[in-house]
């Protein structure tokens, strides 16, 4: 991320350590030369201090002097009046060289036309001079005692040079600390900054709506402001998901609750409308042969008269058995039907239906095959199973042509039972394969009607099967047709 805060807080604590660094070498090429030769002027006015109370060096020198001249390098030597030396801490040639520097400053008056004078009093001078004779450039102090005279001087060489590898020294270290704070800082800064990008990526994941990242606390992040606010992420993550969640649920039942009523009104319609058909004809015959007995009832034979109800009662049982379809297939596309999901053995169901349907089996001269005696467990409604494999067989029987054969057959695959019920006979058309499964529709309607079916069973078997959240399906084969549907048996 190109203005990541990792980058921003590793770029401003660099910018500082760099500032920071940058200044105390500025600082020190600066002032360190002053404070140097300010330190060094302490010196020399000690050292005047030094001589002075212990009577201008006349007697015993005192080993502290002596010492102090040594570890900050300070030549001196005092005289008397008349420029006779009194006391000096080097040897004899400098002596007589810093006796003459005396004379020079005293008596030939020659200490301010040329000479870097830095501090002048009435007491003493301090200066900085080069001498010819050392070739060194020296910080000195002269001036006049109580009986005599004192000069007294400290290499100014030593002192830069001191002051150059200071400063050389310190803008090493400025070097090395930039390179090492950066690394710790973008170290840190990454540490720092990993829980912040980590809520960045789950904010935006929230902004998509999705809800399945969540903040962990890390252990150094643990009770501080970051962890509250990520622990407050997913408080937020979760309330909005499950709000979300609600909603969708109420959107999904609001627009089940339209889409159910629209179905209502269609279904309606169409329900009076099939209706209205499939009754057109069974009433015309049951008021036809009522009125036939009714004008027959003295001249017509008994045998007659039986006939003409016969053909009554079996309309009469038609549109019963059609109206009883009808109700359980309109409970069942309300949803109003309860499933009972049980695990049953599948085997046992199916050759108990053969076994109550032995009478119509044989009347139609028909070949039943069922080879299955293995036990097979599934989980349904098995009541509403039963009603399927009746669906199915009874259609089979009422199609069947030529070799007169019924198999039925459950293979196993993939935690999935597959039951289906093949007979021989003519295929169905090919447009009409999908249109098999609506109610009232009949492929050939004098067949249809020959055997007394309304069109509704396939209807009911298709909702059965909805209902349970599983599938069937059809399928054509050149010597037949095969109805088939899923349970799982796992």
């Amino acid at each position: 991320m190109k203005h990541s805060i990792k980058r921003q807080i590793a770029a401003i604590f660099i910018c500082i350590s760099v500032l920071t660094s940058l200044a105390v070498v500025a600082v020190n090429r600066v002032l360190l030369p002053q404070y140097y030769f300010s330190t060094r002027e302490e010196c020399l006015k000690e050292t005047r201090r030094q001589i002075m109370k212990n009577n201008n060096m006349s007697g015993v020198v005192p080993q502290s002097f002596q010492d102090y001249c040594v570890t900050n390098n300070i030549s001196v030597t005092v005289t008397d009046q008349w420029l006779n030396k009194v006391y000096s801490n080097v040897m004899e040639g400098s002596t007589n060289n810093m006796v003459g520097r005396i004379f020079v400053y005293y008596f030939l008056n020659q200490s301010d036309d040329d000479k870097n004078v830095l501090e002048a009093t009435d007491s003493y001078v301090i200066q900085r001079n080069r001498d010819p004779l050392a070739n060194m450039d020296f910080l000195e102090m002269w001036g006049a005692l109580d009986n005599g005279f004192f000069i007294a001087r400290i290499p100014v060489d030593g002192i830069q040079t001191a002051v150059d590898i200071s400063n050389q020294f310190y803008f090493y270290i400025a070097i090395a600390s930039i390179l090492i704070g950066t690394i710790v800082i973008w170290l840190i800064s990454s540490r720092v900054t990993r829980p912040l990008t980590r809520l960045t990526e789950i904010s935006q994941k929230m902004a998509n709506l999705e809800f399945d990242a969540h903040y962990e606390t890390e252990l150094l992040m643990k009770g501080n402001e970051i962890d509250i606010l990520g622990n407050n992420f997913n408080k937020v993550s979760e309330t909005l998901e499950q709000t979300i969640s609600e909603l969708k649920a109420a959107n999904n039942e609001l627009q089940r609750d339209i889409e159910q009523k629209q179905q209502i009104d269609e279904m309606r319609k169409e329900f009076i409308s099939n209706v209205s058909h499939e009754l057109k004809t069974p009433i015309a015959l049951i008021q036809g042969y009522a009125e036939g007995l009714q004008d027959n009832i003295d001249d017509g034979d008994a045998e007659t008269r039986q006939f003409y109800c016969d053909v009554i009662m079996d309309e009469a049982g038609k549109m019963n058995k059609m109206v009883k379809k009808l109700l359980t297939l309109n409970h069942l596309e309300f949803g109003n039907e309860q499933v009972d999901m049980t695990r049953f053995d599948l085997t046992e169901l199916i050759h108990g239906i053969l076994q109550s349907s032995e009478l119509l089996i044989s009347q139609k001269e028909a070949k039943v095959i069922f080879d299955e005696t293995e036990k097979i467990y599934v989980w349904g409604d098995e009541f509403k199973v039963e009603e399927v494999v009746t669906n199915y067989l009874t259609n089979a029987l009422n199609h069947l042509k030529y070799d007169k054969i019924i198999e039925i057959r459950c293979r196993k695959e993939n935690g999935i039972v597959r039951t289906s019920v093949f007979n021989t006979g003519d295929p169905i058309p090919e447009e009409d394969l999908d249109k098999i499964w609506i109610k009232f529709y009949k492929v050939d309607k004098a067949r249809t009607r020959e055997y007394g079916g309304s069109g509704i069973g396939l209807s009911i078997v298709k909702a059965i099967m909805e209902l349970m959240h599983q599938k069937c399906g059809v399928q054509n084969f050149e010597n037949g047709v095969e109805f088939w549907f899923t349970l799982e048996n796992k």
